[in-house]
């Protein structure tokens, strides 16, 4: 089987491929950002792209856009996406898009080498391997607000969002980096399911979503 992986943290995407390789698949290609992802696939047209939800440069959705582009080109292409924690709205399209050869997997399922390996030979398969918690949480989405599924910290920058608060103030105001309210942000966009567009400012949009949940 050849495997392709699309991985930001080094030491992760050096684990997978060593853990990979030990039961015989190959791994042709290891990259950190969705269009490298994209590039690669064209290439080596894998049995298997196993893609982390989130990379540069925004550490969003890039992994899982990238992902749903590449099955458009590539409808047969087995992927197995791997996140840390549910990301419901894409966990959805993936699911719901009928194709076989689709898995969904929180990252802690990796420390599972049994588990890990066989969704692997599964997805590679045709078949899908999705985790319970994915399931899980799939059949509370109807019951659910989104901003339920803001942890406290990014609840708490949404908040200083609603009241007109700029990113530097914002870290200013809780006394952490710049990057890590943009990190904050971006958790919240891919939370609430505001993707990018001309027509609405995602910003505007979370602060409704927060305005309306109070």
């Amino acid at each position: 089987m050849r495997v392709v992986i699309a991985e930001d943290s080094v030491l992760l995407r050096a684990g997978i491929e060593r853990l990979l390789a030990d039961e015989g698949i190959e791994t042709v290609a290891a990259v950190e950002d969705g269009e490298r992802l994209l590039e690669v696939l064209d290439e080596h047209r894998p049995d298997l792209a196993i893609v982390d939800v989130r990379m540069p440069p925004t550490f969003t959705d890039e992994g899982l856009r990238a992902v749903l582009r590449a099955r458009e080109r590539m409808p047969d292409l087995p992927v197995l996406v791997l996140s840390q924690y549910v990301e419901e709205r894409y966990a959805v399209e993936l699911i719901s898009s009928g194709a076989g050869g689709v898995g969904y997997l929180l990252k802690e399922r990796v420390a599972d080498v049994a588990e890990f390996v066989d969704a692997v030979n599964r997805v590679a398969r045709g078949g899908t391997a999705i985790d319970q918690e994915v399931i899980s949480q799939l059949m509370a989405r109807g019951r659910r607000n989104p901003i339920d599924a803001l942890t406290p910290r990014e609840r708490e920058v949404l908040g200083l969002m609603a009241q007109g608060m700029s990113n530097a103030a914002i870290a200013k105001s809780l006394t952490v980096s710049d990057g890590a309210v943009e990190k904050h942000v971006g958790n919240i966009f891919a939370k609430l399911g505001l993707e990018p567009s001309q027509e609405e400012h995602r910003r505007v949009r979370a602060v409704l979503a927060y305005l309306e949940r109070r």
